[in-house]
């Protein structure tokens, strides 16, 4: 975890020449500049310069521990990071990564990395592979005021409000509706309106409306778990249950009573993990498709806070400052609270008496994770 407390020691300035004599001396090196991102291999070492700011779009400082690449990058930057590693061997074989960040002073040294997360995809036209993505975790993490200085906070221009939130307990769908028009940016793409199979009865009123809203913000059918397509919905192995959601990796499912006579206008929404007996969510299909859709705004948010292992206490600590979202627990399995703030959901999960309870915030701007900073916790994950 970072230390957000000012510091006292900051990140040098350095000149290019010293940057490059990290990796052995400019007569010795390539460089690679794809997107905003300039990659220097060379037998000594690799050095990163990324430019100043913050954007989704574009390789930068993403937090105080990690620097973000964008690619598409070349075949030598994609070879340097993940295949010559393994290549090498151990540990103290591999060749450093040096990490810097150019801003109107000059170039700064953050000091050394390694590559904790990667993407790569087919070239188009080829079977071969090209990174698209890559995270790399700073040796040292970076303090508040050298944070601000390569990454320079940015104010959002708005953050989605909490007015749907009174209406919770009263007008849900219509709960449901501001928030997601308020959390999901709608796309340029437009789906066309869903089809029913035959065999399969219409659907209550609260997934018609989901599915409605999801022709032109699909998002909102879940980045994490999701909600079927009306097309893709089934009955379980007995019959009797028609699932209409379900867990990424199909460890469980969500369904309904499968009646011929007509839905329930509020439904029980069923829980089933594997083969295990059903058990029934604490709301109803209306409640459940806010938590639901609360669950995977905050899964699928750009800029996320995530904490595991934490105390009761902890959590009272790490939400005194937002406000719980008065419905009653989401899942069977590990059961789930929501609390948010302007722009922020933060969902705590009981994970059993063992691993105490796991927080996880997705903010629409990393500056609606500000309520968070001050928390007396261990962050694994920290993007504001």
């Amino acid at each position: 975890m970072a230390d957000h407390s000012p510091g006292i020691s900051p990140r040098p300035l350095v000149t290019d020449e010293w940057a490059y004599a990290l990796c052995g001396g400019t007569a010795v090196v390539q460089g690679f500049t794809f997107g905003s991102a300039t990659v220097v291999l060379g037998d000594a070492g690799t050095l990163i310069i990324v430019e100043a700011g913050d954007a989704l779009d574009r390789s930068c400082v993403w937090n105080a521990d990690a620097v973000r690449v964008l690619g598409p990058a070349p075949t030598p930057v994609r070879k340097r990071f993940l295949e010559e590693p393994w290549e090498r061997g151990a540990d103290d074989a591999k060749l450093p990564i040096h990490l810097t960040v150019r801003n109107p002073e000059g170039l700064v040294y953050l000091g050394t990395g390694s590559v904790t997360r990667a993407g790569t995809a087919l070239r188009p036209g080829s079977d071969e592979h090209v990174l698209t993505d890559c995270i790399l975790r700073l040796a040292s993490p970076l303090r508040k005021p050298d944070l601000d200085r390569v990454r320079p906070p940015v104010p959002p221009s708005a953050l989605p409000n909490l007015e749907w939130l009174g209406q919770v307990n009263g007008d849900r769908a219509g709960a449901l509706e501001q928030f997601i028009t308020g959390w999901h940016p709608t796309t340029s793409e437009t789906a066309e309106p869903p089809s029913v199979p035959a065999a399969v009865p219409d659907p209550p009123a609260g997934l018609t409306q989901l599915y409605r809203l999801a022709q032109h913000r699909p998002r909102c059918l879940g980045v994490q778990n999701r909600i079927l397509p009306m097309a893709k919905h089934r009955t379980d192995p007995k019959g009797e249950m028609l699932v209409f959601g379900e867990e990424n990796q199909g460890g469980f499912f969500w369904s309904l009573l499968w009646t011929l006579d007509g839905p329930e206008a509020d439904p029980t929404v069923w829980f089933r993990e594997y083969d295990e007996p059903p058990i029934a969510e604490q709301e109803p299909l209306s409640g459940f498709l806010m938590q639901f859709s609360l669950h995977e705004a905050s899964m699928g948010a750009d800029h996320v806070a995530l904490a595991r292992r934490l105390t009761a206490e902890q959590v009272d600590q790490l939400t005194e400052r937002l406000r719980p979202v008065p419905l009653r627990h989401f899942r069977p399995g590990a059961p789930t609270r929501f609390y948010v703030a302007p722009g922020l959901v933060l969902h705590v999960s009981d994970e059993g008496d063992d691993n105490g309870f796991s927080a996880w915030a997705g903010a629409t701007h990393r500056s609606a994770l500000a309520p968070l900073e001050d928390a007396p916790i261990e962050w694994d994950r920290f993007d504001g």
